[in-house]
């Protein structure tokens, strides 16, 4: 049988998933969980951050596999995956706000928090910066393609790969997204030449 399922590829994995089926499950995971674990660690340098959103990423497959409507699977993975980084910065965020400045040492000494890199940096910013709301403004599948080849560095083949479009529709709404995100950018923060004071 798990023959059969490696022929039937992860949509009919993901069909036994639905049903409650944990050995598909188990397969699934073996297919996808490296190629997950090595793009969250590119994205993220905290290694138990990775561990903990790769294992909700999974959790969050198996409650909702009967959600899936048949995109690519790698593309679907990859989205709950990101969703649930994003949703642990964010919580490490509030909790860093809500612990307040440096943290303190058991003997009394002030410790700077850690800086954060340039690559969370520019994260962050998109996350949570004008670029962040300005992505929030374009449709959906250009969002996914800029995430794809922007964010995560991927060529068109694989963005096309994960995405499963043909790689001209990568390109095309590559370009659309372009042209959007700089209108959006430009309503969201719009040029003092042009207008009155």
């Amino acid at each position: 049988m798990g023959g059969q399922r490696e022929k039937d590829g992860d949509a009919a994995l993901l069909r036994a998933v639905a049903t409650g089926d944990a050995a598909a499950m188990a397969d699934l995971y073996d297919r996808h969980a490296g190629w997950v674990h090595a793009r969250l660690s590119r994205r993220c340098a905290d290694p138990e951050v990775v561990r903990e959103v790769l294992q909700d990423t999974f959790v969050t497959v198996w409650r909702s596999a009967a959600g899936h409507r048949g995109q690519e699977t790698g593309g679907w993975l990859w989205t709950i995956a990101a969703r649930r980084l994003v949703d642990a910065r964010r919580a490490q965020e509030r909790a860093a706000r809500v612990a307040g400045a440096p943290l303190e040492s058991a003997d009394g000494v002030h410790e700077p928090a850690a800086a954060p890199s340039a690559e969370d940096r520019v994260l962050a910013g998109l996350e949570y910066g004008d670029v962040g709301a300005a992505l929030d403004r374009i449709s959906p599948e250009l969002r996914e393609v800029l995430r794809a080849t922007v964010v995560d560095g991927l060529s068109t083949r694989e963005a096309a790969r994960l995405l499963g479009i043909p790689e001209g529709t990568v390109k095309s709404r590559a370009r659309r997204a372009r042209t959007e995100l700089r209108s959006a950018l430009a309503h969201l923060n719009p040029s003092p030449l042009g207008g009155t004071a």
